[in-house]
């Protein structure tokens, strides 16, 4: 339990706060930044027809959407890769036809800058996606692809993230052929701009959330990259035991551990095929007991929550990149209602140790 003298040296315009604020102009110079890599994308992927994404963390969540994105609009099918498989365990398979994409903020993890290396020499094509010009892993791609998120002081990753989910977007819809849905993204950072609206909504439910110790965040689609990302911002930033799951992996078992003390966070856009099916998931987690507060979705969606966050409207594929903002916003204020400050949470630093060499 926090002190009230410790409450109070937590700073109310945290680093975090300010970083969440920046991202629609971070959005904005990131894309201007990569949309001439278009062409160039086209080309080194050309022969490819599976998408193996390389990363950790963060990156990793990021990765999640871009799977989505490459596999029901670039007509690629996307897939996560485990890094040791490269770095441990050195296995030889053939990686001619793929085309990797490692992202790493820093660009010099040492895990992610040898899976890449490794896939080259299986025969793979290489994109980087990275915040760091000139970093290992911008440096040996095939293509970088460098957001422009400027630096990123507080350790929770906020706009870094987001422009990671925007180069991905970029990469995956020029695989589509797209233009149309290219130009689409030019909507993203006003809908990011209005998704800051909610902070107000977000400092009343942490002040509701303050007793929590544990939470379940679900998804579906698009979405379960938002889940997975919160979930790792609530365990970094406020201590709270959150679980990360897809809609479907909840429905599989994990639905029993929601309770009257351990309620369920879902995270929905505001359209597509899975809404349905994440509106009628509130119901059956209500029914076990448990509080259920949302992010996004429509009216339905909301009415059924016992509170919620406004999403964005934002098509469904594009929608991750402002989702994910009201659920930043909950975690900084909910990180100060419990007494800590999220700038500088404990055990964690700016740059993580995979193991003894490498960093994120």
């Amino acid at each position: 339990m926090s002190t009230a003298a410790e409450v109070s040296a937590i700073p109310s315009r945290t680093r975090m706060r300010q970083e969440i604020q920046e991202q629609p102009d971070a959005l904005r110079r990131t894309l201007d930044a990569l949309r001439p890599a278009v062409r160039e994308l086209r080309s080194v992927a050309r022969d490819c027809r599976h998408v193996l994404f390389i990363a950790r963390g963060s990156s990793d969540n990021a990765a999640v959407y871009g799977q989505y994105l490459c596999s029901v609009r670039g007509g690629r099918l996307g897939t996560l890769a485990s890094p040791s498989v490269a770095t441990a365990y050195r296995a030889t398979p053939d990686l001619g036809g793929v085309l990797v994409v490692a992202v790493s903020q820093s660009g010099a993890t040492d895990e992610i800058v040898e899976g890449m290396a490794w896939a080259r020499e299986r025969g793979a094509r290489t994109v980087a996606v990275t915040n760091v010009a000139g970093s290992p892993l911008a440096s040996t791609a095939d293509v970088a692809l460098v957001t422009e998120a400027g630096e990123e002081r507080a350790v929770p990753a906020t706009k870094t993230y987001t422009t990671q989910l925007t180069a991905l977007a970029v990469l995956g819809l020029s695989l589509s052929g797209d233009d149309g849905a290219l130009r689409g993204l030019d909507a993203v950072p006003d809908a990011v701009a209005r998704a800051l609206d909610s902070a107000s909504a977000a400092e009343e439910m942490a002040a509701r959330l303050t007793y929590l110790d544990r939470v379940v965040v679900a998804g579906r689609g698009y979405a379960s990259s938002t889940a997975l990302e919160l979930a790792l911002k609530l365990k970094e930033a406020c201590y709270v035991s959150a679980s990360g799951l897809s809609y479907a992996d909840l429905l599989h078992g994990p639905i029993a551990v929601v309770d009257p003390m351990t309620p369920a966070l879902l995270v929905a856009a505001g359209d597509g095929p899975v809404l349905p099916g994440m509106t009628a998931l509130t119901a059956r987690v209500a029914a076990a007991g448990a509080h259920v507060y949302g992010i996004g979705g429509d009216e339905e969606f909301a009415r059924a929550c016992r509170s919620a966050l406004p999403g964005t409207d934002l098509p469904e594929h594009l929608a991750p990149m402002a989702l994910i903002v009201p659920g930043q916003l909950l975690v900084e204020a909910l990180a100060r209602a419990k007494g800590i400050d999220p700038d500088r949470p404990r055990g964690l630093r700016k740059v993580t140790q995979t193991d003894a060499r490498s960093a994120t």
